[in-house]
Parts: structure tokens; C-alpha cells; sequence
């Protein structure tokens, strides 16, 4: 897409000026009412960090100690928020150091602009001192990205990538400036951007479809809908809670699409997917309707396509026209904004109850619960579990934290038995899966929602990948709560090892250092948790703080996350055990 098919707003909103590119940037920012971005200097990104320090007071820019930590760090802000997310680095390793978390952004759907520098244009193609091809590398995982190598260009090129990334389905852009551009000057004026040529962020809703789908939904006998993030991400969930209830619906959800209902709402029936619930999962296998609302049908989710809800009519509603077949096959696809979907759905829906249906989800959830929940929970064995853990965050929090999870086991019992009573309050890696990502993206949650408690879960492994981050939180006093899982292990792929490898634990015994003489190192309160008795008060005393803390749970070494659906298994097949 060229600059010059984008459409502007015809007045500017400051008048014209003369400035550095450098100081365009940040009047850009501004403009796009932006008031923090998580970023690390360096030299190719000097000149917009010299202008940066004259703006102290309308943008707070968070020194990550890790250019990855920018980045997830906007990725949390972003996704509490609702806003766009901005990360800033300097060129080569600066830039390259972005990439992890600009590909989670992209198959999450998290808005976020990136911001490099780049040497200056004359030495672009001459392997200068830290040049990379930062906008090659990243065209596969972003939604769009752009090379500025003249200072005119800055205004509306940033326009154009706030607009592009929080557009439609929304996704991370990278805007690469050389630091020519950087220094020359400019008459500055900037107009926001409100559409590109050949770019049709949301498709037109056909109300003939929205009809279609509303026909066979109310003549179904056995309906289940599984929603995603896309629900989030279009601001529906009051929309969706109306549908559930007027329709009777069972409703299930991706880990992505957590807090859109409220956890304990009589009609949500829990997580489908490899760790999720077992009603859901083997009643996929037998809704004649399933109803997809804002998901992309992920592996994850679907287990073996080939035996996955072939008995049903399947109605897709999605924004993003290449998710429609692109896994499984829609008998009703519906494009369009969701909001506006189910507007138009609601008003053509009969009320209905369903209620031999939900008895079948209500029984599988008993068997559930003695098979898997009851042991979980059980306080009575030897040593303490993940989801014991949770519980007490729940009991303590009262379901009105933001969790924040990294990946792995504590992930999967994070989603599991998390309570959630509002939307946005599930913060994770989904599709790319990004060890690390917690920590860092616990501090841009408590950023964009500093009167909520937010609590990072992270195991381990995960943990070290991104510790440097402690840093962060010492230097901006942000008051994130971490609980440290360590089971000694990376506990998923160990998991897997002793389920399917003959418990061959090849390099997944963790040696740990001394957590709490880390967190102390960094000036973080800190406690260790090794007894059952000592959890509640500790818990206690995390959420009453008014500072960061740092909560390590020694939990059971080899405990396992069930229910398990194997790779390559039908989602029927689900294993409690």
C-alpha cells in the first residue's frame, strides 16, 4: 500500500510549524492521544529520544531494560486499555529485539505501533555499523510497515499506522525512520487518517446472512457457540450476553476470549481446546449448530479438523475474510463488524431455554470435577497445587483482578480456574505462545488500569527469560503483583516427556537461582510459600500491598493439567486422566 492512497481529515489539527522529523514523531504521537510508550535508546533513535526528553510532561516514555519487554509491556497496555499499544528502539539488535513480540501482537490481534531508528539513507544496503533490514524481517508479522527515509513523509506515515493498527482486526505496525529524516526539517502538520485505498478494514454486514444464521439458530435443537477475542476486541460482550440469554444458549470460550461473560454466568459452559473443559469439548462432537463468534478455529481449539463438529451446521461471524474456511468449513459465514452482527442477530433470535441441552453440559461438568477439579483443589494432599493457588487469588481478589499469564502449565490453571467478572481482565500469549511475556505485560496492564490489582502468574521457566524486567518495575514503582509458580520444571514440555516419551526429561529439569534474593535485589517485597499453611496469609498480605510484590509457590513437582486433548486426537477424545 502506497502513502499517498491513504484519505486524510481535511483540516489539520495544528497549525503549521517547522521541526525536526525527530520532533514530528513525538507531536504525531500526541496527536494520536498517545500518553505512554515503552521503549530503549540507542543511536539511530537519538535524535527522537533528545526530543522525547522535551516532552516529559505529555508522554511517559517506561525505560524496558529488554526491547522485547517494550513490546509486550504495549501489548498488555493495549490489550486493557483498548488503545494502541507503542513500543520505541533503536536499529539492528534494538530493532530485531522487537520481532518476538510483534509477531505475538499479530496472531493475537493486538493493535501496537512500533517505532525504529535506521541509519541514515546514504548507508542503507552498505552493512553500516547496526543496519538491518528490520522492515524485511518483520513484513511477515506485521499488518503493515513502511521505511521513512525523508522527514516529510513522517506525519502521514504515522497517521496512516495508527490507523491501520487499530482498524478492523487489529494488529502491530512498524514505522522505520533513518536518522537523516530524523534530524531534517519539516513544516509540520498533521491530519488524522481515515481510510485507504483498496483497505476495508470492516467488511459490509449483508443482513440476508445475519437472516440465514438467525433461521438456524432458532430451529436448533442442540446450539453451542464458542466465542473468541474478536468479542473484545469489537467491544460486544454486552451484545453477547444478550444473545446467550435471549437464545438459552451454551456458551464456551477461547483462552483469548476469557472475561468477555462473566465466569460464573449460568449460561457460560467453560474453555474449549487441548486443556479445556470436558463438556464443551465432547459436546462440540454433538450441538447440531455451532456458532462461532469472533474465533479463528486455532488448532489448539479444534484438535483433528477431520473429526471436528462434522455433524453440525457450522455459523461463522468474523471480521477478517481469510479466517472463513480457512480451518473449518462455514455453512453460514457472516462478515461484518461483530457488534453490529449481533445487534442485527438479537432482534431476529426467539427466546429459548434449552434446557435438556445445558443438563448434558451440567452432568459432564460433574464428572469433571470428580475426575479433575475435586483433585486439584483437594487441600488434603501432600503438596500444594497450581490451581489451590488460584483459588486463593480468587478468594482474595473476589474475581476483579486482571491476570496476567505467561505460558505453560500455570497458564492452562490460570484459565481454568480463574474468576473473572469483567471484560479485559485475561491478559496471555495465545497463539503464538511467548514465554516471557507476563512480566513485562503485567506492566503495561497496571499502566492502562492503575486502579485495578494486577497479577502476573508466570512459571519459572518463563520467568527467567524475561527477569530483567524487575528492573523496570523498580524504576517506575509500578505496583504489579507476580506469583511465581516453580515447579522446578518446564512443567508443559515435561508433561508431554513423561505422557509420550517414556518420562525421558531431556533438558527440562530447572536448577533455579534464589528467586527472593532477586526480587530483594530490586528492592520488590518478597515471600516464599512452601507450606499449605502459609498460602492465604501470604496472598493476603500480596493484594493488601501497596507496592509491587513478588510471591513465590513451591506447588507439586510433577503435576499434570488435565483434561488433555493429544496432538492429532478428535476433540471428543479428551483424556480426564
Amino acid at each position: 500500500m502506497e502513502v499517498k492512497t491513504a484519505s486524510f481529515e481535511k483540516v489539520s489539527t495544528k497549525e503549521t510549524s517547522t521541526v525536526s522529523g525527530a520532533e514530528a514523531v513525538i507531536k504525531c504521537l500526541l496527536e494520536e492521544g498517545v500518553d505512554t510508550i515503552y521503549g530503549y535508546p540507542g543511536g539511530a533513535i537519538m535524535p527522537v529520544y533528545d526530543e522525547l526528553y522535551k516532552y516529559q510532561k505529555e508522554i511517559h516514555h517506561v525505560l524496558t531494560r529488554h526491547e522485547q519487554g517494550a513490546t509486550h509491556a504495549a501489548q498488555g497496555y493495549a490489550r486493557v486499555s483498548g488503545k494502541v499499544g507503542v513500543a520505541i528502539a533503536t536499529s539492528g539488535p534494538g530493532a530485531t529485539n522487537l520481532v518476538t513480540g510483534i509477531a505475538d501482537a499479530q496472531i493475537d490481534s493486538t493493535p501496537m505501533v512500533c517505532i525504529t531508528g535506521q541509519v541514515g539513507s546514504h548507508l542503507l544496503g552498505s552493512d553500516a555499523f547496526q543496519e538491518t533490514d528490520i522492515v524485511g524481517i518483520s513484513t511477515p508479522i506485521t499488518k503493515w510497515n513502511y521505511q521513512v527515509t525523508k522527514a516529510e513523509e513522517i506525519p502521514e506515515v504515522i497517521a496512516k499506522a495508527f490507523y491501520i493498527a487499530k482498524s478492523g482486526r487489529p494488529g502491530p505496525v512498524l514505522v522505520d525512520i533513518t536518522k537523516d529524516a530524523q534530524f531534517a526539517s519539516l513544516e509540520f502538520s498533521y491530519k488524522k487518517c481515515s481510510g485507504i485505498r483498496s483497505y476495508k478494514p470492516i467488511p459490509e454486514l449483508n443482513l440476508l446472512e445475519v437472516e440465514r444464521a438467525a433461521e438456524v439458530i432458532n430451529k436448533a435443537k442442540k446450539p453451542m457457540i464458542v466465542w473468541g477475542q474478536g468479542v473484545i476486541l469489537g467491544g460486544a460482550e454486552e451484545l453477547l450476553k444478550s444473545v446467550v440469554e435471549k437464545a438459552g444458549i451454551p456458551s464456551a470460550w477461547t483462552i483469548l476470549g476469557l472475561s468477555a461473560l462473566p465466569t460464573d454466568h449460568p449460561l457460560n459452559v467453560g474453555m474449549v481446546g487441548m486443556h479445556g473443559n470436558y463438556g464443551p469439548n465432547m459436546l462440540t462432537n454433538e450441538c447440531d449448530v455451532l456458532i462461532a463468534i469472533g474465533m479463528r478455529f486455532d488448532d489448539r481449539v479444534t484438535g483433528n479438523l477431520e473429526k471436528y463438529a462434522k455433524q453440525a451446521k457450522v455459523i461463522h461471524f468474523e471480521i477478517d475474510p481469510a479466517e472463513i474456511n480457512k480451518n473449518v468449513k462455514a455453512d453460514y459465514p457472516v462478515l461484518g463488524d461483530v457488534k453490529e452482527s449481533l445487534k442485527a442477530l438479537l432482534e431476529l433470535l426467539d427466546p429459548n431455554s434449552h434446557k435438556d441441552w445445558h443438563q448434558k453440559f451440567r452432568d459432564m461438568y460433574k464428572t469433571e470435577y470428580e475426575k479433575v477439579i475435586k483433585g486439584n483443589l483437594d487441600v488434603t494432599k501432600k503438596d500444594l497445587g497450581m490451581a489451590e493457588v488460584i483459588q486463593e487469588i480468587n478468594i482474595q481478589s473476589k474475581g476483579d483482578a486482571i491476570i496476567v499469564s505467561d505460558v505453560g502449565q500455570h497458564q492452562m490453571a490460570a484459565c481454568r480456574y480463574a474468576k473473572f467478572n469483567g471484560t479485559r481482565s485475561n491478559v496471555t500469549s495465545g497463539g503464538l505462545g511467548t514465554m516471557g511475556f507476563a512480566l513485562p505485560a503485567a506492566i503495561g496492564a497496571k499502566m492502562a488500569k492503575p486502579d485495578r490489582e494486577v497479577v502476573a502468574v508466570i512459571g519459572d521457566g518463563g520467568y527467567q527469560m524475561t527477569i530483567q524486567e524487575l528492573g523496570t518495575i523498580f524504576q517506575t514503582k509500578v505496583p504489579v503483583k507476580i506469583v511465581l509458580l516453580n515447579n522446578g520444571f518446564l512443567g508443559m514440555v515435561r508433561q508431554w516427556q513423561q505422557l509420550f516419551f517414556d518420562k525421558r526429561y531431556a533438558s527440562t529439569t530447572m536448577i533455579n537461582p534464589d528467586f527472593i534474593t532477586i526480587a530483594k535485589g530490586y528492592h520488590i517485597k518478597a515471600k516464599q510459600v512452601t507450606e499449605r499453611s502459609q498460602l492465604e496469609e501470604a496472598v493476603k498480605e500480596m493484594m493488601e500491598s501497596d507496592e509491587a510484590y513478588f510471591l513465590e509457590v513451591k506447588v507439586e513437582q510433577e503435576e499434570n493439567v488435565f483434561p488433555m486433548i493429544p496432538t492429532g486426537a478428535a476433540v471428543s477424545e479428551i483424556l480426564l486422566e
